[in-house]
């Protein structure tokens, strides 16, 4: 597949996720850490004029000038940008004219690259333009599953998503030998600039588990008085369950004495096999003190993930995201990307149910704050 093929089929598979929506759908933002539909498809097409675009399109005029200060997500190289928490205060411009602007920016890419098909920065550039956007179509989802989380009537977004009832096809443990390991990328292909620097770790030996955490299992905690026992918890995660009043996973809540959640394709009872979704590190350390056990490292994780099930959910690393040794930012606002958040997050790995096709790999490093849980995160414990 071209990088041509590859950008057209990345950037219609932004469009059909959302093929599905109402206009009234594309606004909303209930919560400060959720983006309207609306801001994924103009941030994406953004990113495409600002940084490919307006440098290597000789004559190329911008869509809009008031549009980098609307989509603008964090960099601060670039300039002025609407708050985070304001998003859905940005009813006007209108979608149509957002998918405009699409129309617009995917015209003017389709030339640059029939004109310059030699290897070049703005290919390299392109390449990560590509996998941003695919970034933003797991959160696309997520987003949208929130928003319609807090519509009354609890929408269905699809009928055919049953992502939540996923089950383990794997069981029992894997012990890995102690040793030196290779981390990080350095094989062919993209990878983000966090994962490079790779480098050697030593590892004790560990026995990692096969299966994710269950719905039974987890709930196995709950009824166990797992949300009310400190001694489970962390400082700050019990400081956090008592101020927002925690007590399950994200989108769930009991009706008629059983227990269901919102998912995708509306309101459905809990399936006790499907693997648990929704939980914060806070809450995937807890149940991990409970049993007597621990989250891997991302490190440990890395090196078990060829022999391992994933991809069904993120899992919880007890990994501060960190630079590794040699890690350097690149110049400018394409440096801004990963660098700047190596502070106060945990290590994610493997990928989702939600994460698009051909998007992960093992040595990709998402990250997210210790509370944050409205991705489609699970857990996998290692044997202390």
């Amino acid at each position: 597949m071209t990088l041509l093929d590859q950008y057209h089929s990345a950037r219609k598979h932004t469009e059909q996720l959302c093929s599905l929506l109402h206009p009234e759908d594309y606004v909303p933002q209930p919560v400060s850490f959720v983006s309207p539909p609306k801001w994924h498809l103009a941030h994406t097409t953004w990113f495409f004029e600002e940084f490919i675009l307006k440098k290597y399109l000789a004559g190329y005029t911008v869509f809009n000038e008031d549009f980098c200060f609307l989509f603008n997500s964090y960099y601060n190289n670039v300039g002025k940008r609407v708050l985070r928490e304001n998003r859905g205060s940005i009813t006007r411009p209108a979608t149509s004219t957002v998918m405009k602007y699409r129309n617009y920016v995917d015209m003017h890419m389709e030339l640059l690259l029939q004109m310059k098909a030699e290897k070049t920065d703005f290919h390299d550039l392109t390449e990560m333009g590509i996998n941003h956007e695919q970034q933003h179509q797991e959160l696309l989802l997520t987003d949208i599953k929130y928003i319609f989380s807090c519509n009354p009537i609890s929408p269905v977004y699809s009928d055919e998503v049953e992502w939540e009832n996923q089950q383990n096809e794997s069981s029992g443990f894997l012990t890995i030998s102690e040793g030196v390991y290779g981390i990080g990328f350095e094989e062919d292909g993209f990878c983000f600039d966090n994962e490079l620097a790779p480098h050697k770790v030593y590892l004790q030996p560990f026995e990692i588990e096969n299966a994710l955490v269950t719905n039974a299992q987890y709930l196995e905690f709950m009824e166990a008085g797992g949300y009310e026992n400190f001694n489970y918890w962390l400082d700050e995660g019990w400081k956090w369950v008592n101020e927002n009043k925690i007590n399950s996973p994200l989108y769930w809540h009991k009706a008629d004495g059983k227990w269901q959640h919102y998912t995708l394709a509306g309101i459905q009872d809990i399936h006790p096999n499907a693997i648990v979704t929704h939980v914060s590190f806070y809450e995937a350390a807890a149940y991990a003190e409970w049993k007597k056990m621990r989250l891997p490292t991302e490190f440990e994780w890395e090196v078990a993930a060829p022999s391992l099930d994933w991809g069904k959910r993120w899992e919880w690393t007890h990994s501060a995201y960190l630079p590794y040794p040699g890690f350097r930012k690149t110049e400018g606002a394409v440096g801004e990307y990963n660098g700047k958040f190596m502070i106060n997050q945990m290590v994610l790995r493997g990928g989702s149910c939600a994460t698009p096709p051909h998007h992960s790999r093992t040595t990709y490093r998402n990250f997210f704050h210790p509370e944050e849980r409205w991705q489609f995160n699970g857990i996998r414990l290692a044997k202390l």
